[in-house]
């Protein structure tokens, strides 16, 4: 009988969390770019809204199993400038998202306003400036995987 929820073919909890923000915070954008063509968007809104937090929370559940996974796993002496910048990204991804969630939930939520339509273009302007952070973030974890074969057993 296992002692651990983890599978045994997953080295540790990362591989299983780490989509997680990546799909919660490209379907925010995706539901903010859709919202700017709406003419009532607040349906769009408030799941963009309740998306990014979703989003931010699993980022950092994900960045710390990454942490705790970086210190198990074997891993080549050429990755560990790799490691280190994922880690970096990883983070910044990670506090840029907190902080777009906390603002929305303000404005949304404690507020209780719609930001006019300008408003709503920076603020998915500026999610966009995180989804550049995310992609190089798992474009950086895919090369650990794919290239290096960090956390890949065999």
């Amino acid at each position: 009988m296992p002692t651990t929820l983890i599978p045994d073919w997953a080295p540790n909890a990362h591989p299983m969390l780490v989509h997680f923000p990546i799909a919660w915070l490209i379907a925010a954008i995706a539901i903010d770019v859709v919202s700017l063509a709406l003419p009532r968007p607040h349906w769009a809104l408030t799941t963009a809204t309740l998306l990014y937090p979703a989003g931010a929370a699993s980022a950092l559940v994900t960045y710390l199993t990454g942490m705790q996974a970086a210190a198990a796993v074997l891993t080549p002496g050429l990755a560990h400038e790799v490691v280190q910048q994922h880690w970096n990204w990883a983070l910044a991804t990670t506090i840029f998202f907190a902080v777009l969630s906390t603002v929305r939930l303000v404005v949304f939520f404690i507020l209780k306003r719609q930001p006019s339509y300008a408003a709503r273009i920076a603020l998915t302007g500026a999610a966009f400036g995180g989804l550049i952070l995310l992609f190089y973030t798992a474009e950086l974890g895919a090369r650990l995987v794919y290239e290096y074969g960090v956390g890949v057993r065999g």
